[in-house]
């Protein structure tokens, strides 16, 4: 199983964010030159974080982004569940599309199906806070002010 880019920048996203003191706003602009990521990538991440309810947005001069809830409640398997936009390991995971030949007689879905169900279920055990217990390493690396942490 492999992410898409789109749930890993935003895991990343909430990792910078959880790294900070709670109510310190983050710019877009400071995660982006952090991580080396697009800044537009990145808008459309923290957009959908919001409509999600993961992060606040404050609008205007000054504005910016923070954590909408405690680490403690971020879920990353529910995360990856809200950002992730296909699951469908192989053809056959769409039954819409599907036309493989075999389908009938193959246990490879079956197989395949445990091992995302696991996969999915290993993140279920982690919340955000599981990733933030180096605070100060995670802001030094990522460049925030230690005043912030």
């Amino acid at each position: 199983m492999r992410m898409t880019m789109y749930t890993d920048f935003s895991l990343r996203v909430l990792i910078y964010l959880g790294a900070k003191e709670k109510d310190k706003l983050s710019t877009i602009q400071a995660i982006s030159d952090a991580y080396g990521i697009s800044k537009n990538h990145l808008m459309k991440v923290t957009h959908e974080l919001g409509k999600l309810g993961y992060i606040d947005t404050v609008r205007g001069r000054g504005g910016g982004i923070r954590l909408a809830m405690e680490p403690e409640a971020i879920n990353i398997g529910q995360v990856v569940r809200h950002t992730e936009d296909d699951f469908h390991l192989v053809e056959c995971f769409d039954c819409q599309t599907n036309s493989c030949a075999i389908t009938s007689v193959c246990g490879l879905r079956a197989a395949l199906r445990l091992a995302l169900n696991a996969y999915l279920q290993v993140l279920d055990g982690y919340t955000l806070a599981d990733f933030l217990h180096q605070k100060h390493k995670l802001a030094d690396l990522l460049f925030i002010d230690a005043q912030d942490v």
